[in-house]
């Protein structure tokens, strides 16, 4: 285990780690072409990250046999071009399924979601990554952290029995308790990923971030990859730029508790006529009210 070095998988971390949607067909089930259209549209636009089964793609949405699926396509559509961080979750015999069949497809790294359990404590916490990671030695494994009661010194006692826990998305909307929490589980002994996308990237960059998530990358390769671009030479300035560029687009996904999440993004690519803007329960599409506007933010990006 000492042997492997997670290099590869650390600077795929520090990116932008994109979320790609999962487009559904009018009969509802996943739209395999479109789907690897639009992953192949991410590829050539210089995106070099993907994570299958993330929220964005409706992780709780779908089967198992849909989420292998959309793990099955992403591998093959990526090949060699992209590092693929793939979602797994729910009960622990399902998330260590996942892991393995991740890792026999090629996949380099698991992000572990959030547990949906209504009870979870600390310690319970780490015994749950603790048998992901154990289960999948080879594999970088990130935590996907919205739990704001969770101690950073818990990440670091994870870390310490699973060497392969080498990044963090961390995804509590308040930048100082991130930087507490990175600080308090080791600020070098992990990729930081701003698990709350391009809005929260600038103020967690500055904390010691190196990485941000994406949804709004499906749309708009280019205007991610600007952020980051200036995130990573230190300008923030050119970074608030990007955010003034991109703020409302996000305050729409972000409305009532981020109910239209994955919708705004599915619309906007409907818009661009890229795939139908079908989502399931318990996301809804936008209504026709707003459609307008959605379209009006992505024509304003030039794409």
């Amino acid at each position: 285990m000492s042997s492997v070095t997670f290099e590869t998988q650390r600077a795929a971390l520090a990116d932008v780690v994109a979320i790609p949607v999962t487009p559904f067909a009018e009969d509802g089930s996943v739209e395999q072409d479109t789907h690897r259209a639009l992953l192949r549209r991410l590829l050539d636009g210089g995106v070099r990250t993907l994570t299958p089964n993330g929220n964005t793609g409706e992780f709780y949405a779908l089967t198992p046999e849909e989420r292998r699926l959309v793990t099955e396509l992403t591998v093959a559509e990526a090949g060699e071009r992209a590092v693929i961080l793939v979602g797994v979750g729910h009960d622990l015999p399902t998330a260590i399924a996942s892991a393995r069949h991740a890792r026999g497809l090629g996949a380099q790294m698991v992000m572990v979601h959030q547990p949906v359990h209504p009870y979870v404590s600390a310690g319970g916490w780490v015994d749950y990554h603790r048998a992901i990671a154990a289960a999948v030695p080879e594999l970088g494994v990130v935590p996907y952290i919205r739990n704001a009661q969770l101690p950073g010194a818990r990440l670091a006692e994870l870390a310490d029995h699973c060497p392969n826990v080498i990044g963090v998305k961390y995804a509590v909307p308040d930048a100082a308790r991130f930087a507490a929490f990175a600080r308090d589980a080791g600020l070098d002994r992990f990729v930081w990923v701003a698990g709350l996308a391009e809005p929260y990237a600038p103020s967690y960059f500055s904390a010691g971030a190196t990485g941000f998530t994406s949804g709004l990358v499906n749309v708009a390769p280019a205007v991610s990859l600007n952020m980051i671009e200036a995130l990573r030479a230190g300008d923030y300035p050119a970074a608030m730029k990007v955010w003034e560029q991109i703020r409302r687009f996000e305050e729409l996904r972000a409305a009532h508790g981020s109910a239209n999440n994955v919708t705004v993004v599915k619309e906007a690519l409907a818009g661009l006529g890229l795939c139908r803007r079908d989502v399931r329960p318990p996301s809804r599409p936008l209504p026709e009210e707003q459609r307008a506007e959605v379209a009006a933010i992505a024509a304003g990006w030039s794409i």
